[in-house]
């Protein structure tokens, strides 16, 4: 069984790490900014960083679910590496807000459309398994047929 979830894991430490170094990112711009917990407003600077910790961590959770969806009930490899592709647009928006609240736009909008692609997938996935456990028809027969 392992073999058909360790690119999942992989991607889901991956994931992790990547939320732990947006965290990192929050605590070192309160102490280059002087903004003690619970505070969360101050120069934009550090409220730019601030709301690209969190929203990234708001859409994690969304991520993970369909990460894991369309990797058990449509394919491994793919969301793996739609997952890669998510991770990677996250990183760039993080940065990108860091610098300028402009410059998020085109990574939150490639980070939405690969969501988009792995929500497809699980719910291809997941009709499929379906209408062949408990209708007993083949789908993936009928389109190579």
């Amino acid at each position: 069984m392992l073999d058909q979830i360790h690119l999942l894991a992989a991607v889901t430490v991956l994931g992790v790490l990547e939320q732990a170094y947006f965290l990192l990112q929050v605590i070192y711009a309160r102490r280059v900014f002087g903004i003690s917990p619970p505070k969360i407003s101050g120069p934009p600077e550090f409220e730019r960083i601030f709301r690209a910790q969190v929203n990234s961590s708001e859409y994690f959770p969304i991520f993970l679910a369909l990460l894991w969806q369309a990797g058990l009930f449509f394919h491994q490899g793919l969301a793996a590496a739609l997952g890669l592709l998510y991770l990677y647009a996250r990183y760039c928006y993080f940065m990108g807000y860091r610098a300028s609240s402009s410059k998020r736009l085109a990574p939150i909008y490639f980070s939405t459309g690969v969501l988009w692609i792995l929500i497809a997938a699980s719910a291809l996935g997941i009709l499929h398994f379906f209408l062949f456990h408990y209708v007993g028809l083949n789908v993936l027969r009928l389109l190579t047929a």
